[in-house]
């Protein structure tokens, strides 16, 4: 074990004390704590040690942080490589680990120390979808720590399991007048394949609110496309 890595593992210990380590894992798949998704998957959840691929066609970040609380509510850990930089840290979950990378490049290099690492269930690559090379390298980093391995990116072809999702209607909380005032949940149709394996589901997740989301932290990105 490298030096880098033994020092990692150490600061995981640290920040997430009360996480069972994933040497004591009893099961080959992460579960999303969705029942519908888990029952359209392989095994019936996330595969471990795998790399996983998920279309950003609509509901993908809000499935997949679920699915890292849900893990963390099991007693396992998971993190978030935000390369988007467009996560509000005072609306996430400090269960979560959240990594906010300067570059693609670094977002890259931290998903594969945090692989190697074996300190985590799930890993979730937002806005930097590897290619190429760079999928085999991450493919064995999970297999060596365990880990389940989620890139929300419309490729590539080599993902062991590809996954996308649409967002079909939202369910309205109505004014007295009978408008639609404040969305409460939305249905949602997610699609599951890897070779022999084809299946659907559709569900219903919550809408979460914030307020003010982009105007508390000035390093994210406005929404508005105004200077900050």
């Amino acid at each position: 074990m490298s030096t880098s890595i033994a020092a990692l593992r150490a600061l995981i210990e640290q920040r997430f004390p009360d996480a069972t380590p994933l040497t004591q894992r009893t099961t080959e798949q992460v579960e999303t704590g969705i029942s519908a998704l888990d029952g359209i998957l392989p095994n019936g959840g996330l595969p471990r040690g795998r790399f996983s691929a998920w279309a950003p066609f609509g509901a993908a970040t809000a499935i997949l942080r679920a699915a890292c609380d849900s893990a963390v509510d099991k007693g396992e850990r998971a993190a978030w490589i935000d390369s988007d930089n467009i996560v509000a840290g005072a609306f996430w979950t400090d269960t979560v680990l959240l990594v906010r990378p300067k570059s693609r490049i670094h977002a890259l290099r931290a998903a594969e120390e945090l692989l190697r690492s074996g300190g985590f269930a799930l890993l979730v690559i937002a806005g930097a979808g590897p290619q190429g090379t760079e999928v085999k390298r991450l493919t064995s980093a999970a297999h060596i720590g365990g880990a389940a391995l989620v890139a929300i990116t419309s490729g590539p072809a080599s993902a062991s399991l590809r996954l996308e999702s649409r967002l079909l209607r939202y369910r309205w909380r109505r004014t007295p007048f009978g408008d639609p005032a404040i969305a409460q949940d939305a249905t949602v149709r997610v699609r599951a394949r890897t070779p022999g394996w084809n299946r659907h589901a559709d569900f219903s997740i919550p809408v979460r609110h914030h307020e003010l989301r982009l105007s508390l932290e000035s390093e994210l990105a406005d929404r508005r496309g105004l200077p900050r």
